[in-house]
């Protein structure tokens, strides 16, 4: 699989301080990875937008990581970017991290992230802490696979089945 990986920060973009983020998506997805690409970009939606797009699109990147920009903060528009550029919501994934995050802490109900399709890209919108991005990615991994199959058009083995 090639992975796409935004950071999305005011602070890691102007380098007041380095993407730790970034780096833990990477390291939980190296067992699966076939190459990766990598956006740092601020807070701002048209930007966050345009990243996707280019990975999705032009880098051909199956599954999209974006971390950062999902809480309450006047900054935090990634979910606002992510669903402007999406063609279908999978709500099922963010509701899963947010459920697995919940046993956690209570603050993942604070969570505004979003999952969705673009052509055969999945996105997925993760916290902005290192420690938050393994916990969500866990919950996702054992998925993905079988959603990056299933969106390149293999379905001979779906069957109907979950």
């Amino acid at each position: 699989m090639k992975f796409g990986i935004i950071c999305v920060s005011d602070r890691c973009y102007r380098k007041e301080c380095e993407d730790k983020s970034g780096v833990a998506i990477a390291e939980s997805v190296k067992e699966l990875c076939d190459g990766s690409e990598y956006r740092l970009v601020p807070d701002v939606q048209i930007k966050i937008a345009k990243a996707i797009c280019e990975l999705a699109d032009e880098e051909k990147c199956d599954v999209i990581f974006t971390t950062g920009g999902t809480g309450f903060a006047p900054r935090d528009v990634t979910p606002e970017a992510t669903k402007a550029v999406i063609e279908k919501e999978v709500p099922g994934i963010s509701e899963a991290i947010r459920a697995k995050s919940l046993e956690i802490t209570d603050r993942a109900m604070l969570s505004r992230a979003v999952s969705g399709i673009r052509g055969k890209t999945l996105i997925i919108n993760l916290p902005g802490s290192p420690k938050a991005v393994r916990e969500s990615i866990d919950v996702v991994l054992p998925v993905l696979p079988h959603a990056v199959e299933t969106l390149s058009g293999n379905t001979q083995n779906c069957g109907g089945n979950y």
